[in-house]
């Protein structure tokens, strides 16, 4: 109530807001204060940085004076509420304009054909394009939409350029699309589309990054505020009551001592007392009036907003029970389909056709379509005769050189674990957790570590040098075509130990590092430290003694849509060789787990990998075929065709992600007929297929160890000299790895909190640098820095040295205190 305060005598009036009524009639009070009793503000505070909306002003009509006569001096300062607060003047909010670009109003999607920079040799080539969701995603016909995306670029981290009348550049991580337009209209459209998509999208990621874990404690400090907020109400009420009960006694009392037989000077003060006492009555009755409407507008929308709030929570649990059943009938079906016998093809497998599609992942490296108008195509084993008339040399001559590793080699390794704690019981229900988090961004939901496996991402992405022999028998080939046959073995082999991974690995704070120093048992040191944190990305760098360096930046994009949870590592690999200076790229395909709600969590791996020679052009076209029921192929299937730079296919590979890879030397080729697609297809005539890699078998008890392999069981074996912000030093991933659960979550939620507190005392350092005009340099890492690639084009985070020789000093003191 401290909004109005009403002052009897000049005296006590101070400020230069105050209204001063000199000689003022009954008549003349009321119209002022009719004009003025829509500034009464009554104090109400709520919980949360966002003020309520103002309410509605009322003019109130007042009963007619009781004296018609003249009255003396009446000081009324009325102090207008501040901005924002209810019944004051609400700031500006920014609304935003309706997409013109969109084919519908209030739709978020905006499809139609564009023109895309594929490379020198093929210009320009139309694709089909979708906006949704912050999220530019591209087919080569409509059709692909329901099942193979060649690119997809985020706009909350593009940059978009307009080169001239036609031309659209987007640029984001590394990625840059070149497209034109048919007209300059259909340009400015998506242009336009395009800047409210990207708005849209950091709006969106500045929202989820804000979001704080809804814990028992923050829902009994809601229900507290709530029941204080009753409480302040209903004091409302009683002094409601209680200032118009006291207002008429003290009116009644004032009119006695009027009519007392006083002196004329005593009378004459009384009857001045006793006016200013009905002015006061009259102001408190208009802040009555004024309260009483606001607790009825209070009581009625309480009301609405209850009803409305027990609708949605209905509707919820209806759709958390239909979406429970629809999960059960799949698993239902998934069963029988299990248990229903298997329809075996007759035909040999060697005869049956494999479809290949070549991925259309051309950014602005001059990647080569050299598949892209090609058919499917048929392979043919040829027979021992065929094979000496060709003139080809064995196959398992061809890849001698790649095998000729000397005795030196083979050294003394060193012991390690062999196994970790087995994996407590413990029971938690997946989807109620998970059904809150349906089209949000994982990498910023909380989550206890009960879904987790007791490793870091950067551990996981270390875990891709599991079979670094590959490239270490790569390094040693003369052709790069073989070269290229074992790369894309290694590039697939990364794949086979998540086929039982099902928990998530930890998420790495700003500025974790991860090591793995076996430069005396295999020759490399690799280097990992996590770059960003929204979005989330982490650098590598690897470096071998026998002929190879490897890096990538990996930003890691998880939406959970229901049904499934989609994982899509964005960013390049770089491998490039010492003595060749051959140097590959390619990128990752999306991994997807399955029966999130009911049922056996299981994970598939689907889409196109193009591994490019950038110094020789040659590429490899990999198909990860997605597992389906009604499917005759072996589940888990991976399909290849290496082809040099003028588009000549010389090797068909072949196999699964989860077990082995083959490579088939093509020695003729023939067009055949055409495919139940139309398309005509191809005809290799090939040598036996030899095997280039096979899965290591996994450790004893696995499914008890999370069903690590032998490398990820060393992971998080403690060593000694390691750099502060190590993974092994995390505490609450070595609690887990130890059984201790319940500590391992109090303790990531301390390690979340001080993150937190450390990312706004960046925000206000930020703050007050703009405000000072000064620059402000904002979070750097470590051990890596952004620069350009000057032969793909693509800015990355890229290891600037400094860490192994900090590591021989055991100077670590730059690394701040993250645990």
């Amino acid at each position: 109530m401290s909004g109005i305060s009403c002052l009897s005598g000049a005296a006590l009036c101070s400020g230069s807001s105050a209204v001063r009524i000199s000689k003022l009639s009954w008549h003349h009070f009321s119209s002022f204060f009719r004009r003025h009793v829509k500034e009464v503000h009554v104090g109400f505070s709520r919980p949360g940085p966002d003020p309520p909306p103002p309410l509605p002003s009322h003019t109130h009509t007042h009963p007619a004076p009781l004296h018609k006569h003249t009255h003396t001096v009446f000081v009324c300062e009325l102090r207008p509420p501040p901005p924002g607060s209810p019944g004051g003047v609400a700031p500006p909010s920014p609304v935003s304009p309706a997409p013109t670009a969109a084919p519908a109003p209030g739709s978020d999607t905006y499809k139609g054909w564009l023109f895309k920079w594929t490379n020198y040799l093929k210009g320009y080539q139309r694709r089909w394009f979708v906006l949704s969701n912050g999220l530019l995603s591209y087919y080569r016909t409509q059709a692909e939409m329901a099942h193979t995306c060649r690119g997809t670029i985020n706009l909350a981290t593009a940059h978009i350029d307009t080169e001239d009348a036609c031309n659209i550049v987007l640029s984001s991580g590394g990625r840059t699309y070149h497209l034109k337009a048919s007209t300059e209209v259909e340009r400015q459209r998506w242009v336009t589309a395009l800047e409210l998509a990207k708005a849209k999208a950091i709006r969106m990621m500045n929202d989820q990054s804000d979001e704080e874990p809804t814990s028992q404690s923050d829902r009994s400090e809601i229900q507290g505020t709530l029941k204080i907020l009753v409480s302040k109400l209903d004091d409302l009420s009683t002094c409601n009551d209680l200032i118009a009960k006291h207002g008429a006694a003290l009116q009644r009392s004032l009119s006695e001592l009027e009519g007392l037989k006083v002196p004329v000077e005593g009378g004459e003060k009384i009857k001045a007392v006793n006016e200013r006492a009905t002015l006061f009555r009259i102001t408190s009755n208009a802040m009555i009036n004024a309260c009483r409407d606001f607790l009825d507008l209070a009581e009625t929308h309480s009301r609405r907003w209850q009803r409305a709030l027990q609708y949605e929570r209905e509707q919820r649990t209806h759709l958390e029970e239909t979406i429970e059943q629809l999960a059960k009938q799949h698993n239902s079906l998934e069963r029988a389909w299990r248990e229903a016998p298997t329809l075996v093809s007759s035909a040999p497998r060697s005869q049956r056709p494999l479809k290949e599609e070549a991925s259309d992942e051309d950014e602005d490296t001059e990647y080569f379509d050299a598949m892209e108008d090609s058919p499917a195509f048929i392979t043919v084993t040829a027979t021992e005769n065929t094979h000496k008339d060709t003139g080809f040399s064995s196959h398992s001559q061809m890849f001698a050189s790649c095998n000729n590793v000397s005795g030196k080699e083979l050294q003394t390794r060193r012991q390690r674990r062999t196994h970790v704690p087995d994996k407590p019981n413990y029971s938690l229900n997946l989807w109620s957790i998970m059904k809150n988090c349906i089209g949000k961004e994982l990498s910023k939901i909380p989550m206890p570590v009960n879904f987790n496996e007791p490793l870091s991402m950067l551990q996981r992405l270390t875990e891709d040098l599991e079979y670094h022999e590959l490239l270490d028998k790569a390094a040693r080939c003369d052709s790069s075509l073989e070269q290229m046959c074992l790369v894309a073995a290694f590039s697939v082999s990364s794949y086979s130990t998540t086929v039982h991974r099902t928990a998530k690995p930890f998420n790495p704070l700003l500025g974790e590092t991860y090591e793995l120093d076996r430069l005396e048992e295999f020759g490399y040191r690799s280097l990992c430290e996590q770059v960003s944190h929204h979005p989330p990305a982490a650098a590598h760098h690897v470096i071998s003694q026998r002929g190879w360096t490897l890096w990538q930046e990996i930003t890691i994009a998880s939406k959970f849509r229901g049904k499934y949870l989609s994982i899509m590592p964005l960013g390049a690999i770089h491998l490039q060789f010492h003595s060749s200076g051959n140097h590959y790229v390619w990128r990752k395909v999306t991994s997807t787990v399955h029966n999130i709600i009911v049922g056996k969590l299981w994970i598939d791996q689907s889409g196109d990998i193009e591994i490019v020679n950038h110094r020789t052009k040659e590429t490899c076209q990999l198909k990860f075929s997605p597992y389906s029921y009604f499917s005759r192929d072996v589940p888990r299937k991976v399909t290849g065709v290496v082809a040099d730079s003028g588009g000549q296919a010389h090797y068909i590979l072949s196999g699964t992600w989860d077990d082995k890879m083959e490579s088939s030397k093509i020695i003729q080729s023939s067009r055949g007929g055409t495919g139940t697609e139309g398309k005509q297809k191809t005809v290799y005539q090939t040598l036996s297929p030899k095997l280039l890699w096979k899965k290591y078998p996994l450790p004893e008890n696995a499914e008890n160890m999370y069903y690590f392999s032998a490398l990820a069981l060393t992971l998080n074996e403690m060593e000694e000299g390691v750099g502060l912000t190590d993974s092994r030093l995390r505490p609450d991933q070595r609690l887990m790895e130890d059984g201790r659960w319940d500590e391992a979550n109090s303790e990531k939620q301390r390690l979340e909190e001080k993150q937190r507190a450390v990312r706004r005392r960046r925000e206000a350092e930020a703050s007050d640098a703009l405000d000072e005009g000064r620059e402000y340099e904002g979070y750097q890492p470590l051990w890596f820095h952004q620069r350009r690639d000057s032969l793909t084009g693509e800015t990355n985070f890229v290891y600037k040295g400094g860490y192994w020789e900090a590591k021989d000093r055991q100077d670590w003191s730059i690394c701040p205190d993250i645990f």
